[in-house]
């Protein structure tokens, strides 16, 4: 019997639904991304990200269902993102969770936890035990999975996580948000040039 599990993401900047077949199939992954609005102000602005939140929700879950080709009755249960993350934005989730659940098991899902999930979908051999390097906006962890569901925090950041550093040095030398890919971009275009020079 075929598992179809409805996901909705909400936990900082983008609004993203799917289904997922099995645990291991995606049918299909919707995304509205806010990051052109909060590139306005250097990072992400809670207040604006749960407002968006809200209109965006309802049509990205109901284009994930028509992508999948399914409807709410063919969703067996719904998973939604519980925390950590921006409260508000969390709310948004939850909220529209509980509302398109109605008689459909509703499953919370740790941040953390859907970014080590994430690799049985793109290695859909891996099996635990295996050992997974988080390193999102918020947060850097070494995690030991033992098995489904049961894991080992082995080590994280006691300060910033890295995608936090990446956007502060970013800002602190006028480079704007987000800061990852534009000091990645930074250090090829520096790489270029000391390239250019040591062939002069």
């Amino acid at each position: 019997e075929e598992v179809l599990i409805l996901a909705i993401e909400s936990s900082c900047d983008e609004t993203a639904a799917a289904v997922v077949k099995n645990g291991r199939t995606v049918l299909s992954n919707i995304i509205n991304s806010q990051i052109d609005i909060h590139t306005l102000y250097g990072g992400v602005v809670p207040e604006i990200a749960s407002r968006k939140h809200i209109e965006n929700i309802n049509p990205v879950i109901n284009m994930a269902l028509k992508e999948a080709n399914v409807t709410l009755d063919d969703i067996t249960a719904i998973a939604v993102t519980y925390g950590p993350g921006l409260v508000g934005a969390l709310l948004v989730g939850v909220a529209e969770a509980i509302a398109f659940a109605k008689n459909k098991p509703l499953v919370g899902v740790h941040h953390i936890e859907g970014h080590i999930s994430a690799n049985y979908i793109e290695h859909p051999e891996l099996e635990p035990p295996f050992a997974a390097l988080v390193v999102s906006g918020g947060h850097t962890h070494l995690v030991m999975v033992n098995d489904y569901g049961d894991y080992e925090i082995i080590g994280r950041t006691r300060d910033d996580a890295a995608g936090e550093a990446f956007d502060k040095v970013a800002r602190a030398v006028g480079l704007g948000y987000p800061g990852g890919p534009k000091i990645d971009w930074q250090k090829k275009v520096i790489r270029m040039q000391l390239n250019f020079q040591g062939h002069m």
